[in-house]
């Protein structure tokens, strides 16, 4: 079933609560990249058009209620979302954005009551509560007494089952704003039905950070190019000698099968044919180091895999230039080291001049494209790394299952 929209809402004069995903970097009160704040817009946008009384929550940062009171404390400091409301206010000129410094109580309260259609309420960073990450029901439920409606625009959060993304649904009448449908859209059409040739592209440290996505995409994909970390212990299982690289020994048998599966169902499984080797990891990340490059099978005993070498790169960037759908998940190797980056500096490159449908599904992925300049050349760049991968797992988000249906 299909799941409303906020254009299916009756908004006009309503307290609509809406669940953004503000968690931007910054450093100290300087937001430091404010593109989730700009992916928010068009849907806060439309309830402001239509007389709406806008109510936005959202985390920012982390707060690990298990440490002292006096780190805690300084987290929340840290994580104050008067820094988002500032830059918000510099994308909606003419708007009154109303900042209240409280999660609950009189103060927030009343500016809700006192509200006017066409304003907005920003609430203290959700975390500031500890029953958030909980889903604690009361919590929940006190949210949501505080508007009529709810709108899901948080797709970095759909994947958490929070009081803030389940809690608030659980008692309004809720809908998925402008972002989550066009997350929903490029992601599910690409997985669900893609127009092919299909090339999944994963990359990353460990192989158990990707289990089911690397078993799901296997049947959906006709290519399924493994890059990073991970390929290491794919080469292993294939009987390699890996040297000092990165392995998941107790996952052998699991790549096994899964070598076994793309040959069974007719699917191609690409790993790379070559890789940048060094003596040791990069300290600092993005200091010099010393490497060269050997083919897989001439890995020497006291090296390390760090990156896809040259011909592994064109390798990958032939197979993504014929594609016609493209999901990307996942570095190809040290890419926060220049000379470590070459390899997924070149499958974004690949990425950007194909014709077909290419996505980004978040994470250290979309963060190397738009390094590169490349996010305005591919389709689509998500904003919910863990996310989009619940998605390529074949999950369901609690954000979105809570939902009312059309």
């Amino acid at each position: 079933m299909a799941k409303k929209l906020v254009t299916d809402l009756q908004v006009p004069g309503k307290k609509v609560i809406v669940r953004v995903d503000f968690n931007v970097p910054h450093k100290g009160d300087v937001v430091t990249d404010d593109n989730r704040i700009v992916a928010a817009l068009p849907t806060i946008k439309y309830l402001l058009e239509n007389n709406a009384k806008v109510i936005l929550l959202s985390h920012l940062g982390k707060v690990d209620y298990k440490k002292t009171e006096e780190e805690i404390a300084e987290a929340k400091k840290k994580n104050n979302m008067v820094i988002v409301a500032n830059k918000l206010r510099e994308h909606l000129p003419g708007v009154n954005v109303i900042f209240v410094d409280a999660t609950r109580g009189p103060a927030l309260e009343e500016a809700i009551n006192n509200m006017k259609e066409g304003e907005i309420v920003l609430l203290q960073n959700t975390r500031y509560e500890k029953g958030e990450s909980k889903n604690d029901e009361e919590l929940g439920k006190y949210w949501a007494s505080l508007g009529d409606l709810f709108v899901e625009d948080a797709f970095g959060s759909v994947h958490r089952a929070h009081a803030s993304t389940v809690g608030i649904p659980t008692h309004l009448p809720s809908a998925a704003g402008f972002l989550v449908e066009k997350e929903l859209k490029f992601l599910g059409d690409a997985v669900e039905n893609p127009v092919r040739p299909f090339v999944g592209i994963l990359g990353g440290a460990k192989v158990a950070d990707k289990l089911k996505v690397i078993d799901n995409l296997l049947e959906k994909c006709d290519t399924l190019i493994i890059g990073g970390g991970m390929a290491y212990t794919f080469l292993k299982a294939q009987g390699k000698e890996i040297g000092e690289s990165l392995v998941d020994d107790e996952k052998l048998d699991y790549c096994k099968d899964m070598l076994e599966k793309a040959k069974t169902l007719g699917k191609e499984l690409l790993l790379p044919v070559d890789t940048v080797v060094a003596d040791n990891f990069p300290d600092p990340i993005d200091g010099p180091i010393e490497t060269e490059v050997v083919d897989v099978d001439h890995i020497p005993a006291d090296k390390q895999g760090l990156d896809i070498g040259l011909e592994t790169a064109k390798l990958f960037a032939e197979k993504v230039k014929d594609a016609k759908t493209v999901v990307w998940n996942g570095p190809m190797g040290v890419f926060e080291n220049p000379t470590l980056a070459k390899g997924t500096n070149a499958v974004a490159k690949a990425l950007a001049e194909c014709d077909g449908t290419t996505i980004i599904g978040g994470g250290d992925s979309a963060a190397a494209i738009k390094q590169l300049g490349f996010a305005d050349k591919v389709s689509h760049v998500s904003t919910g790394g863990g996310a989009s991968l619940e998605f390529l797992e074949g999950n369901g988000l609690p954000g979105v299952d809570i939902i009312d249906e059309k």
